[in-house]
């Protein structure tokens, strides 16, 4: 028997955006934060957002706990203004001031052209930071829009950079993913 082989026809979706997305456990007391954030967000991508085309859980790896998701949005403009609703927003401030033992990172990948990455207190490289150098995340590359288009954000941001090291920035305000 031959192989049904097929493809998708992406042409209804110019602007398509996937992204992978990573919790994992460092420390004991993550394992708290991850069973207390997880059953919040699935409940949040169950609400169907604007602009969000499939969510799908995805276990990384065991041990240590390593959850996450891959999502397929219509355009980043969607993707951005949900990560400003709650319960994203509220979870990602809280975060940002304390990851609770855990470490958080995306990868998302641009229809148009283009990808992105994030790491926030990751203690093993994961995805991209396996082999390519990792840098700060600072001015232009402090947001997805800075790293991938070379542009300040359009929407108002979750943490500004100021506020999230504790400084005054020289670039234009930008947000964290």
């Amino acid at each position: 028997m031959r192989v049904n082989r097929t493809t998708v026809d992406l042409s209804d979706y110019p602007d398509l955006v996937v992204i992978y997305l990573g919790m994992r456990v460092r420390r004991p007391r993550g394992v708290l934060r991850l069973l207390g954030l997880g059953p919040k967000l699935y409940r949040s991508h169950q609400d169907r957002p604007d602009g969000l085309l499939l969510h799908e859980d995805i276990i990384w790896a065991l041990l240590p706990p390593h959850w996450g998701a891959r999502q397929y949005w219509r355009d980043l403009d969607s993707l951005e203004a949900w990560t400003r609703t709650a319960p994203h927003r509220d979870w990602w401030q809280r975060f940002l001031h304390d990851s609770g033992g855990t470490g958080f990172w995306h990868e998302a990948y641009f229809a148009r052209g283009g990808i992105d990455a994030m790491y926030d207190d990751m203690d093993a490289s994961t995805g991209l930071a396996r082999f390519a150098p990792v840098i700060g995340s600072r001015g232009r590359m402090f947001s997805t829009r800075g790293r991938v288009e070379n542009k300040p954000a359009t929407i108002a941001p979750v943490v500004t950079e100021s506020a999230l090291y504790g400084i005054e920035s020289e670039s234009e305000p930008t947000q964290a993913e």
